[in-house]
């Protein structure tokens, strides 16, 4: 189902490299605000070392966020040293696309989402059959519109899990 993830974790740290290769993952899409970053602009402990990690193992990079502030989208790509692009209207496929050319991937299932909400980074990874993963806000601190929505996320979630754990 569009809505549900391809995978869950925790936080981004615990992706494993091996996992991604296993899947033929050859790019990551990134979401910015509690992905990477917590509400006050904190990073993420032990993300700057993950990243170089994947990038060591050849897996490319690209910040995409909703956020319409460049600064901090762009301190956050610069520290990273990863391309990055702000106002990406996810779930719409323009900000989506935009990545895909610039990473030079022709085929979107070797390309991940990770991303902490549904609505945006989960549905529109899952309508460009990409790989999706989700993670756990850093923070219970959101914007007005992103509060709103987390409750329905939170629903969906435990029945993503749910049929999880009924395969297991």
């Amino acid at each position: 189902m569009q809505i549900y993830p391809k995978l869950y974790c925790e936080k981004i740290t615990d992706i494993s490299i091996n996992a991604l290769k296993e899947k033929n993952i050859k790019a990551l899409i990134l979401d910015v605000d509690n992905t990477l970053i917590d509400y006050d602009r904190n990073m993420l402990p032990g993300l700057e070392n993950w990243i170089e990690n994947v990038k060591q193992n050849n897996i490319k990079c690209i910040i995409v966020s909703n956020s319409n502030k460049k600064e901090k989208i762009e301190t956050v790509a610069m520290k990273l040293d990863i391309p990055y692009i702000f106002f990406a209207t996810k779930p719409l496929k323009r900000g989506f696309k935009k990545a895909i050319k610039i990473l030079g991937i022709t085929n979107n299932k070797e390309i991940a989402v990770i991303g902490d909400q549904i609505f945006t980074d989960i549905i529109g990874a899952n309508r460009l059959e990409m790989f999706s993963i989700l993670v756990k806000p850093i923070n219970e601190k959101d914007i007005l519109i992103t509060k709103w929505k987390r409750p329905i996320e939170e629903k969906i979630l435990q029945n993503y899990l749910k049929k999880q754990n009924t395969k297991d």
